[in-house]
């Protein structure tokens, strides 16, 4: 069976060999394991896909003039920026190499070509379609359209809880979400947690939980073992019930560190929670759904 293909192009001095390896280094190729004989030696670079490409026809004028070589790659314009820059660094009296400006193709791409060193002309491009040659992959919308939530907050530490909350219907709220498809249950600590959303999901009335608490390790001998019964309690409540629910439980060191992703300086880790169950419900209702496919397999 085939496994890959190599396409191999001879230099003609060492400095050719030193300036094409340097350049295609530059690039962040993967060097390959190279080899040295007695009379040659080679030098070798990586690449994931290999394709090889026979055209029948009349080609468009500007393809005629196309590289023989052509290199797919991600982020276009920051790796025409490397090109450019290794270019202007080594660049001689000859004004080679040379490294063209970005041009859209006629096969809905874009691309540049780079000349390291005379003769040797390579074509990188990218597609404008941000899909080409991924796998199609189910993902999540983050549209609270016609989504119940429901969200479990305890009064513990209402300092940060209640920053929690606010982030987390905040998130709700943006993305679509009605004040009556969200119901909020307040619970004495984050050990209640898990019985509360555990009822909420048998409940039936909510397509995701979200859940928000914190726990600080200096306020209790016991912290470990509170942790690991809340986490493996929410866990186990979404592994049996079906519905989907998001952890928003913070674990710190201090109070400092709990406000600080509560809103302060780390972001707001309820409003993380929140954005995490609308994902999930979507994930959830496309998976069920066989007919409905991501938009990536439309592209």
């Amino acid at each position: 069976m085939i496994k890959g293909i190599t396409l191999v192009r001879a230099a003609s001095t060492p400095a050719v060999l030193e300036t094409l390896t340097g350049f295609f280094a530059a690039l962040g190729f993967e060097a390959g394991k190279g080899w040295k004989l007695d009379q040659s030696s080679g030098a070798p670079f990586l690449a994931p896909l290999g394709n090889l490409e026979f055209v029948l026809g009349e080609l468009p004028a500007s393809a005629k003039n196309s590289p023989e070589i052509l290199i797919e790659v991600t982020s276009l314009d920051a790796l025409h920026a490397v090109a450019a820059g290794w270019a202007a660094k080594t660049q001689n009296a000859a004004k080679t190499p040379i490294v063209s400006p970005i041009q859209a193709t006629h096969w809905k791409s874009r691309m540049f070509t780079a000349e390291p060193v005379p003769g040797m002309v390579y074509g990188f491009w990218e597609s404008e379609n941000p899909y080409h040659g991924k796998p199609v992959a189910i993902e999540g919308d983050l549209s609270a359209e016609d989504m119940r939530f429901g969200i479990v907050v305890a009064r513990w530490n209402a300092v940060i809880t209640d920053r929690l909350l606010q982030g987390a219907l905040d998130a709700l709220l943006r993305s679509g979400a009605k004040k009556d498809a969200i119901q909020i249950v307040r619970v004495p600590g984050a050990w209640e947690i898990p019985a509360a959303a555990r009822l909420l999901a048998d409940s039936g009335q909510v397509d995701a939980i979200v859940t928000l608490g914190v726990l600080l390790r200096g306020e209790t001998a016991h912290y470990e073992a509170i942790y690991t019964e809340v986490s493996r309690g929410i866990g186990q409540s979404q592994q049996e019930t079906r519905v989907p629910h998001s952890f928003g439980v913070l674990t710190c060191e201090t109070l400092e560190q709990a406000l600080d992703r509560a809103g302060l300086k780390m972001g707001n880790k309820g409003f993380e929670a929140a954005l995490a169950a609308i994902e999930m419900i979507s994930v959830k209702r496309k998976v069920a759904t066989p007919t409905v496919t991501d938009t990536a397999a439309s592209r």
